[in-house]
């Protein structure tokens, strides 16, 4: 597997990872992307090791605290063979979320946490979740790189915050990796920032900052393979998605369409294109598509050797944009822009 840099503090990752999120959901969602299966998850893990694969991304949220437990009990003698990125900022109520929490004494606990139940002493990049307003965010780095300098964090990271919150962390410790939503179903990150300051991706590469997407596969709409929110199991995340609902779900059918043409013009699969195009936007990019199986994981991994041609660029250009809202309004509140 390819290698890439992550920020100009010396953390270089393979050019793909694995988001593990699929195989425990999150809190109050444990079926969100359908039942889940251990055995499988552990060996599509196993199998990631296999394909040098070996960035793992998970959270306390997930499951929760489940799958953090998961992915150390797939690692079990084999920690040094990966490299873990785990996230906190949840309050966590009686196994559900219960809005954001990064005050110093709980980063401090749900660092401790982390390290207990992914059984090592250290995880090599950790991530702010979601920005907590009530908290200086240059109080939450501040107790961040205090981990760091103990030496059971390697480096930091931020998830879904906008450019003002991205220039005061990283004056306090230089944050060395991004996660948020980019792919061709969601391109927020090359967008003009609110009030005129520039794009998100933008400010990242002044600063040296890695970019990290998650759902870089528009939760699974840009393999071809889910239905509509109607059809889809009662506990499924994407019945609510309003990108999946109704008529936006037929709209973009055009996009899906371009990435299918694509990929039979280039002998690939679908999740390969739309995985190709990311790594495409730059050599900071490294997607973390999520599976729980170790046959999408195998298709996923070999998007890395793809390159798309001016040609496939402009046929997927060609499709527009996608319709409807990324999240609903309550899970947009969560994001800083």
């Amino acid at each position: 597997m390819k290698q890439r840099a992550l920020g100009r503090q010396g953390l270089v990752v393979p050019a793909i990872g694995l988001g593990t999120m699929g195989m425990t959901g999150v809190a109050g969602m444990p079926e969100m992307y359908g039942a889940a299966d251990e055995a499988e998850g552990i060996a599509t893990i196993h199998r990631a090791l296999e394909l040098g694969v070996n960035f793992f991304d998970t959270a306390e949220v997930y499951g929760p605290y489940s799958n953090e437990e998961l992915l150390g009990r797939a690692l079990a003698g084999r920690r040094h063979e990966a490299i873990i990125a785990t996230k906190f900022g949840f309050r966590i109520v009686e196994g559900r979320i219960a809005g954001q929490d990064s005050r110093p004494e709980n980063v401090r606990a749900a660092l401790e946490g982390c390290l207990r139940r992914l059984g090592t002493d250290h995880v090599d990049l950790w991530y702010q979740h979601r920005l907590d307003r009530s908290v200086p965010i240059e109080e939450t780095v501040g107790v961040m790189a205090e981990q760091v300098k103990a030496g059971k964090v390697r480096y930091l990271g931020l998830s879904e915050v906008g450019v003002d919150t991205i220039r005061r962390a990283h004056a306090v410790h230089p944050i060395s990796a991004l996660q948020s939503e980019y792919s061709l179903w969601e391109r927020n990150l090359e967008a003009p920032s609110p009030g005129g300051q520039p794009a998100v991706l933008q400010v990242c590469r002044e600063l040296g900052i890695g970019i990290v997407p998650y759902s870089p596969l528009g939760r699974g709409f840009l393999t071809g393979t889910v239905a509509r929110a109607e059809q889809l199991p009662e506990r499924d995340y994407r019945r609510h998605d309003p990108r999946y609902v109704g008529d936006n779900y037929d709209r973009n059918q055009r996009l899906l369409e371009a990435v299918r043409s694509v990929a039979a013009r280039r002998g690939a699969e679908p999740a390969q294109v739309a995985l190709a195009w990311l790594l495409q936007r730059g050599e900071d990019v490294v997607p973390i598509p999520g599976t729980k199986r170790r046959r999408y994981l195998e298709v996923n991994a070999a998007a890395a050797e793809l390159a798309l041609e001016p040609a496939d660029l402009a046929t997927i250009d060609a499709a527009g944009p996608v319709s409807g809202a990324r999240y609903t309004e309550r899970s947009l509140a969560t994001i800083d822009r």
